[in-house]
């Protein structure tokens, strides 16, 4: 099978630049454009899995990191919701053909969603797919958990270092939580402009089934599928996850 090129873009200018690396597939039909989650990369499994789909059936996939995750330049401190959104929004731009599939994953459910809003007047978007999208997790789901300890460290330091279940503590700034106020969606009526399929584990303990029910009922006026995994968790990565995910990617960008 031929292999994906691996390309540089340089997003921002001056000592806001920053290199995000790019995966492209090349193939038929819409480009199917991957967006990771918090502290991932486009080499986790179902970036992969995904990019193994695009190379069986023939069909574009493009997959990228974040400034600050995985391939990409800049530090991860330096990230903020705007931050990410601006360089998801020149990748559909200056590599993708247009219209898009964006499939989104916890934090890459909420890029998927912004860039879907802002790219909606172009009809550049055929779909979205999010595996339990995080849609405003830092107001939602992220900060009412916050000890009292940890808002010391915020007030204190402009960081806290969060304890996390899938590796080392990773850091949490001051800038990222204020910062994504701007960004906020669930607070009013969610307008992409395509059919949106949502999967969501009922056992996921980051981004609760709740959340995922939530997001729908803002998706007033799009065609919009919800499925809930009831032994699914957070990662929804096992192989029979992976099948759900590449079929509900086959049916949208159908």
């Amino acid at each position: 099978m031929d292999e994906a090129t691996l390309q540089t873009l340089t997003v921002g200018i001056g000592a806001e630049a920053r290199d995000i690396a790019v995966l492209r597939r090349e193939g038929t039909g819409p480009d199917v454009v991957f967006l990771i989650g918090f502290r991932s990369d486009m080499s986790g499994s179902k970036a992969t899995a995904l990019d193994a789909w695009g190379a069986a059936t023939g069909r574009a996939v493009v997959r990228f990191d974040y400034s600050g995750h995985g391939r990409s330049g800049g530090r991860f401190e330096d990230g903020t919701i705007g931050r990410w959104l601006e360089e998801a929004e020149a990748v559909a731009a200056r590599v993708c053909r247009k219209p898009v599939v964006l499939v989104g994953s916890s934090l890459g459910g909420w890029i998927a969603l912004l860039l879907a809003q802002k790219l909606r007047a172009e009809r550049a978007v055929a779909g979205l797919v999010l595996v339990a999208p995080a849609a405003d997790f830092t107001a939602r789901l992220m900060e009412p958990a916050f000890s009292a300890e940890a808002w010391a460290a915020l007030a204190r330091d402009g960081v806290y270092h969060r304890p996390s279940a899938y590796g080392d503590p990773y850091p949490i700034t001051r800038t990222l939580l204020e910062e994504s106020r701007a960004h906020l969606l669930l607070d009013r009526p969610i307008d992409v402009g395509c059919p949106v399929h949502i999967l969501q584990g009922v056992r996921d303990v980051d981004v609760p089934w709740g959340h995922a029910v939530e997001t729908v009922s803002r998706l007033a006026t799009d065609d919009v599928v919800l499925t809930l995994v009831k032994d699914g968790d957070h990662s929804l990565s096992r192989p029979q996850d992976l099948e759900r995910l590449t079929a509900a990617v086959g049916t949208i960008a159908s």
